[in-house]
């Protein structure tokens, strides 16, 4: 009997342990996307994430960027790169902590044309 009420409880407690993270629900430039000019990058969750570190890469190396978020929880994340970029491909990654304190991270990818 007891077998079964594990089994049970198991089984109710999937769906609530797959809705329990934040997604990201936008990125600005979008993911794949080809763009002329990037004065910002953004990402929009449905809940809140601590965005603790961020990165841009391009085929020349890391860009720098400043963060406009802090530190604190945010639904939206909000960086300018530090110099103009240049046209190419670009890498933007990212880990943090959902609200429920798992450890999350992603990235996305554009390319600036001429």
């Amino acid at each position: 009997m007891i077998k079964y009420t594990l089994v049970t409880l198991a089984v109710c407690l999937v769906p609530v342990m797959a809705f329990a993270h934040s997604k990201t629900d936008a990125t600005t430039p979008a993911d794949g996307a080809q763009v002329t000019e990037v004065p910002e990058v953004s990402m929009r969750f449905d809940d809140p994430v601590r965005v603790i570190t961020v990165t841009l890469t391009s085929d020349a190396g890391e860009i720098g960027i400043d963060r406009e978020t802090g530190m604190d929880a945010v639904t939206e994340f909000r960086a300018l790169p530090t110099q103009a970029l240049a046209p190419g491909s670009y890498r933007f990654d990212w880990r943090g902590m959902a609200a429920d304190g798992h450890p999350m991270q992603g990235s996305f990818s554009f390319v600036i044309v001429e």
